[in-house]
């Protein structure tokens, strides 16, 4: 039997068998897939198939071949990966400017790690409806910044009924992956993009303005104009899993454009002379935001170590 990995909850896999009703599996304790080592061989939105056994357990056997996925270090096992989601058309990236702000630095490393994977990212800005003037003055440059690299952005509330309207034209149809920090309101968004489905959400600690994890399993939802909304656990760092160093420019867009110009085939946009990206921010053709967080990545490959911070 063929289905697809519709929930995770750690131990349970949800499958919606091919024929339209769901069956709840296990996985062998001794699953591997090949070259990649995870700590969740099996991810939502993968296509699995599932046997039953003497007992009537019914147990994953086998992934289909995944034509993209989305994966960031293991933030409690630096030499393994965790897979977020499989066989995505495309990942929302929900972010907010105050309560509580996503750093730059976050951003950007989940756009290099769906670069690197081949999964487009929208940035969808949200909680406009609590933001100050200069709030929303920097929101504004943030937009102008990713917009430029090629990135598009949309500035919503998910508290405004005219948010439907505003997403579902990119959602129709596709499989979405909504991901974010904690607190950044994903919840109370899938809420208004799917009417009655009431996730729980929380309020945003005023004592540190940081948000507190809801979600705590991945879930594909249907969507009630066609297609999917993968609902994820918030998470507070990215680290970046499987880039060698001299790739990691490829992830950055607006960088991997001037570095053609670089003197050096294999310049690293560190301290080399002749370095065309380096001249690019200087002169701010590249924003110093994204120049540091290529830094920030580079360094950790140089360290071996996962950037909590991150």
């Amino acid at each position: 039997m063929n289905g697809l990995v519709i929930k995770n909850t750690g131990s349970w896999y949800t499958v919606l068998a091919d024929g339209g009703h769901t069956v709840e599996c296990k996985i062998k304790g001794n699953f591997r897939l090949k070259g990649i080592r995870s700590t969740n061989p099996i991810a939502v939105g993968d296509r699995v198939v599932i046997v039953r056994n003497a007992e009537g357990t019914a147990f994953i056997t086998e992934i289909e071949d995944r034509r993209n996925y989305i994966i960031r270090k293991s933030p409690n096992l630096s030499k393994q990966s965790h897979i977020i989601a499989a066989n995505v058309d495309q990942a929302f990236l929900i972010v907010t400017v105050n309560y509580p702000q996503t750093s730059t630095t976050f951003i950007d490393r989940f756009l290099a790690s769906a670069e690197a994977y081949r999964v487009p990212v929208v940035l969808v800005f949200n909680k406009t409806d609590m933001l100050s003037p200069e709030d929303l003055e920097y929101q504004r440059m943030m937009i102008q910044l990713y917009e430029t690299v090629g990135y598009e952005c949309r500035a919503v509330s998910a508290l405004d009924d005219a948010v439907s309207d505003m997403l579902e034209p990119l959602l129709k149809d596709k499989i979405t992956l909504f991901s974010g920090n904690s607190g950044v309101g994903k919840s109370t968004l899938l809420n208004r993009l799917i009417p009655g489905l009431n996730l729980r959400t929380a309020e945003i600690s005023e004592a540190h303005n940081t948000g507190m994890h809801t979600t705590t399993f991945s879930e594909m939802l249907r969507l009630p104009y066609g297609g999917w909304a993968i609902d994820t656990p918030g998470i507070k760092g990215f680290g970046t899993f499987d880039m060698e160093p001299e790739e990691i420019c490829g992830y950055f867009k607006e960088i991997f454009r001037y570095s053609k110009d670089c003197r050096f085939r294999n310049c690293t946009h560190t301290h080399e002379p002749g370095c065309a990206v380096r001249k690019a921010v200087e002169e701010h053709y590249i924003a110093e935001s994204r120049y540091a967080s290529y830094l920030s990545m580079l360094e950790d490959k140089e360290e071996g170590k996962y950037r909590e911070a991150f």
